[in-house]
């Protein structure tokens, strides 16, 4: 019973501290933006600095104790397909902490929540509207885009959250269709941790919980050129289950 006191004055007290660093961050998201956007064509600081705010709400909490590893497997001068598996949407907060650039591909109720949706289009991530044919095709034609401009993207092949966090859920090959049409590398990540961490619908934090994060090597694009986007989606899917079941094992 105290336990539980316990938490819930912790959770109460994590979300008014969320909700207050929001408002100020943000504020001062909008003076880097305005400050840089004129020579930091891709936004490489606005990024970085999202990065930091995001990530702190994780690495500042002591219930979720993240170990992250290869991350030097992504390169700074490169540009990659990252691909993730999907348990929480503290997923993102979680995957700031790669600190390399890139631009997220987040479904489209996500730019509506307020600061963080506002953030999210300062930043020029990519929308997708779930459903709508035309909505795909609109963030494929970012999606190259951006790449071409010499941005990573970050998608979540599954497509949403996956509620059985002991695997991988199947995939789409939206991603591995980029990767083969604007022949870059993919780098894979496998993530364990996050389903339990914040029950669905509620505010109460679950307790203390063990996160772990693995940046695979790159795939490089010679690797893969002649495949069908079919293929290598469940080649690349294979890979990180295998990754995900090592992972899931050492963190238990």
């Amino acid at each position: 019973m105290a336990k539980r006191w316990l938490l819930s004055i912790f959770s109460i007290l994590y979300w008014i501290w969320f909700i207050i660093t929001n408002i100020i961050l943000f504020l001062i998201g909008c003076v880097i933006w305005v400050l840089t956007v004129l020579f930091d064509k891709r936004l490489v600081l606005l990024h970085q600095f999202s990065s930091l705010w995001g990530h702190s709400y994780i690495w500042l909490n002591p219930l979720w104790p993240l170990k992250m590893t290869g991350r030097k497997n992504i390169r700074w001068n490169r540009t990659y397909v990252i691909i993730s598996n999907h348990q929480s949407m503290l997923d993102i907060l979680v995957l700031f902490g790669l600190f390399r650039h890139y631009k997220w591909v987040s479904k489209k109720e996500n730019f509506s929540i307020p600061i963080i949706g506002w953030l999210m289009r300062l930043n020029r991530y990519i929308e997708l509207e779930r459903g709508s044919t035309g909505s795909y095709l609109a963030m494929m034609k970012k999606i190259r885009r951006t790449l071409s401009e010499g941005n990573s993207i970050l998608m979540f092949p599954e497509g949403t959250r996956n509620p059985n966090s002991g695997s991988l859920g199947p995939f789409r090959d939206g991603a591995f269709r980029m990767a083969l049409e604007n022949k870059v590398g993919i780098i894979p990540v496998v993530l364990d941790g996050t389903a339990h961490t914040i029950p669905k619908g509620k505010i109460i934090l679950t307790g203390k919980q063990r996160l772990r994060v693995k940046v695979m090597p790159e795939i490089p694009f010679e690797s893969f050129k002649d495949k069908t986007p079919g293929q290598l989606m469940n080649e690349v899917r294979e890979l990180m289950i295998r990754e995900f079941n090592e992972i899931s094992v050492k963190s238990n």
